[in-house]
Formats: structure tokens, sequence, C-alpha cells
């Protein structure tokens, strides 16, 4: 039965909220911006001791700040050939193999990687019996979202959706939250094959972006929107832990590998916090 959050997120303006922050977060105005810069960082407890501009007055804007960059060294990115790395700072909400074409969200709910994907039943099936991994980030995460293995953007779509919130309480009682939501899924040639890098959109969530694409702004409805690549105005390969896009306030990533190429992020535990760069899990199989 849906908890009170999420009879809540079904009542209000999801989109006219998110629209609202969005407008907020740019405000330029340093009183304003600065007042929004503070009270955040001690409302979440957000670490600024490795950042790379001072704070507040080294910020533009607010939506500057959470979509900050951090000081060289600040994360060390495991080179070991066959690791794959964890693309974003936050916390392990689901891992492991991926049952037939069944993808978990939550204990007793999983959804399907056609729905997930929302493609033909051949690019669904590539994946089927492979592995997979949730990351969800907190607002007071780094947004950043980086390579987990080096390879070249083969493609990208936009798929219009919802913006429910992906905390805990939300992922553990909505079953259609990661297929409803609104996404950008990213297509990665790398040394295991194709690999699947999803942005989930969500709540406040006014953009997302990626170096190829630039702002991505949230729509309700709408078509399937093939990213026009040939127009990127960065190099579309990449190597491992090389900075792909970011949120513009927080939400979750999903990582899809095909089958018999990875040890199904088995070192990793539900509710693990990890650090972009750190190994979540081992190449089994180079194609």
């Amino acid at each position: 039965m849906p908890n009170l959050f999420v009879i809540l997120q079904r009542l209000i303006p999801l989109y006219v909220i998110t629209q609202f922050i969005h407008w907020l977060a740019r405000i330029r105005i340093p009183a304003v911006k600065n007042m929004l810069i503070r009270c955040f960082i001690n409302h979440y407890r957000v670490e600024t001791n490795e950042l790379n501009q001072n704070v507040p007055d080294g910020y533009l804007t607010f939506n500057d700040f959470f979509i900050r960059d951090l000081a060289p060294g600040a994360r060390q990115i495991n080179d070991s050939p066959y690791s794959i790395i964890s693309p974003v700072d936050g916390t392990i909400s689901a891992a492991g193999p991926i049952e037939e074409d069944r993808v978990m969200q939550a204990k007793q709910i999983d959804y399907s990687l056609a729905d997930l994907l929302v493609t033909n039943k051949t690019d669904a099936d590539y994946y089927a019996n492979g592995s997979f991994v949730t990351i969800y980030l907190a607002p007071y995460n780094y947004h950043r979202v980086h390579a987990p293995l080096s390879g070249y953007l083969r493609a990208a779509r936009y798929v219009p959706g919802s913006l429910f919130s992906v905390n805990d309480g939300t992922v553990q009682n909505y079953a259609q939250l990661f297929v409803g939501n609104e996404r950008l899924i990213c297509n990665l040639d790398t040394d295991i094959g194709d690999v699947t890098l999803i942005f989930v959109g969500a709540l406040n969530v006014g953009t997302i972006n990626t170096i190829w694409t630039g702002d991505i702004r949230p729509r309700r409805k709408g078509l399937i929107e093939e990213i026009d690549l040939s127009t990127a105005y960065s190099d579309l390969n990449f190597n491992k832990g090389a900075l792909l896009g970011w949120f513009n306030l927080g939400s979750t990533v999903i990582l899809l590998c095909p089958p018999k190429t990875s040890s199904h992020f088995s070192g990793i535990g539900l509710g693990q916090s990890v650090k972009m760069g750190e190994e979540i899990g081992k190449i089994t199989l180079k194609k």
C-alpha cells in the first residue's frame, strides 16, 4: 500500500514545484544565493573541504554550487583493467543479477528491462540475465556523473515522464518509479560490450545535463527523443572516470551490464555508501 508521501506526490503539482526550484536555484543576487547555499550546507551537512572554490562567494548561483566540481585529487579512480567503478557518489539502492528480464527496485518490487529502456525487444534481451546496480544520490552528495568504464557514447535518448522523488520511501512503496520517471538513457560502447547508464530524473531535478547534449529540461509528455550526437561539441570517446554529466538537484543512476561480463556487483551491499571512482564490480569477460 502506498505510503503518505507517495500519495502526497500524486496530489501536488510536481512540475510546477520543479520549475520554481529551477528558477530559484539560478538567482544571481548575492544575498539570496549565498543564503540558499549556507542554509543548504547547514541543513544537509555538506562536506565543503574538498571543493575547488570558496563557499559561498565562489559560486554564481545556488545551482552552480549544487553541480560543484571537486578539487584535484579529491577522488581516486581505481585503474585496474578489471574494475567497474562507481559513476557517482551515493548509496547503493539495489544491485545484483537481472533475473531474466526483471530488474529489482526494492524488496518484492521489480520492473522489466523493456519498460525501463523503452526500446525494442532485441535491445532489452541484450541485458537479460545480465547485472545491474542502482545508486541513489542524496541532496548532500556530489552530483556529477562519471564513466564507470572507458568507452564511446554510441547513442542517447530522452524519455519524458513523471518527477516522483527517488528517495527510499518512494522506492520502497511505488512500484513503477524508475519506469515512470523521466530519464536519459546513454548507451556506452566499452571493453565488455555495450553497457547502459541511465540518469533518472526526480522531484526538483530541473535539468539533466551531459557534456554532449547540454541542458535537457523535463517534459511530462511527448515523444521519446533520440539525441543527435553528430552535433556534439565534445569528443564521444571517454576514459574511465571521465565526466559525463550531472543532475541539477538529486536523483538516481542505473547501470546495466550484459550477461557474463561482470561479477553481478556482489562486492557491494544495499545501503552502502560509495564514492565516485571506487570499484563496485569486477569484469569477468571482455569482448
